[in-house]
């Protein structure tokens, strides 16, 4: 079947999926608006495209947000929006700093709703569109030390479920993708961590942070092949609600899930025990 252009907003791209998923998206003759907080980032990715353009994006800032969609739509209008903007703030729960993870909620996910309620008004009037939300394997299996971020992401998970069965009837797709770890600036530069440490912790939580410092850069996962995947998700009949990516992700979503209809299944008859009995 031969590739229809589409036109695709793409938030984050000054590294990781989005710039690598941008590449892709400009190399192959689609429309791609790429945006950063600091657009200069991202000049030697639209240099010579006629299909590309940079534009400022916070995505906690109501002005911007305004701005990159009012330009999508004076270009003809939107069919594909990838919500990835986003960050880590690991730390142990106890440690956590009011101000740093409530920074992680506005970006990781109310940025996320705020862009994708401006895009939805042109979406609607047209019955099509497709959302991409980048959530996270950490949006379906909670690990020490990730409890500000899966909060995060299993926010963003729920709400693209229920989003889903809201804009289906109405022509408009929803796709969550929740990778594991993936060779980008996640666990590196971006990372974010609380400096208090408390020493109760340390097997647990700060073994697991300085693993994910060390691991930094030889993670299995190729964002290239991570945005050839999110294209074949966007370009299929029946796209997935959710997309999981790599092996090391499939496999701990899948040990979730056995434990947890294990669980379920151990405390069935504590859980039907909670009804009126029947008849009443």
């Amino acid at each position: 079947m031969p590739h229809s252009p589409r036109t695709w907003l793409i938030t984050g791209c000054s590294t990781g999926f989005g710039r690598a998923l941008a590449e892709k998206l400009i190399a192959r003759g689609d429309t791609v608006f790429a945006t950063a907080r600091k657009p200069e980032q991202l000049d030697d990715l639209v240099a010579g495209h006629a299909n590309a353009h940079a534009l400022q994006l916070d995505v906690t800032v109501p002005k911007d947000i305004a701005a990159a969609i009012a330009a999508v739509e004076a270009s003809g209008g939107l069919d594909v929006l990838v919500n990835n903007a986003g960050y880590g703030y690991l730390t142990a729960f106890e440690e956590g700093e009011d101000e740093a993870y409530r920074a992680q909620f506005e970006t990781n996910l109310f940025g996320l709703i705020a862009i994708t309620r401006a895009a939805l008004p042109g979406m609607r009037q047209r019955g099509a569109g497709h959302i991409v939300n980048i959530a996270s394997v950490g949006g379906l299996i909670g690990n020490p030390g990730s409890g500000y971020y899966a909060a995060s992401k299993f926010g963003v998970v729920g709400l693209s479920e229920a989003l889903a069965q809201e804009v289906g009837p109405l022509g408009i797709k929803v796709t969550v993708v929740e990778p594991g770890p993936f060779r980008t600036d996640w666990g590196g530069r971006s990372l974010q961590s609380s400096a208090t440490r408390i020493d109760a912790y340390a097997d647990t939580v700060h073994k697991r942070l300085d693993m994910i410092a060390q691991y930094s850069g030889h993670q299995p996962g190729d964002p290239v092949r991570a945005a050839d995947a999110i294209i074949t998700a966007v370009e299929s009949d029946k796209p997935p609600l959710n997309l999981i990516l790599g092996k090391f992700g499939l496999d701990a979503v899948r040990q979730k899930i056995a434990a947890l209809s294990a669980e379920i299944d151990a405390w069935e008859q504590v859980s039907l025990g909670a009804d009126y009995p029947q008849g009443a």
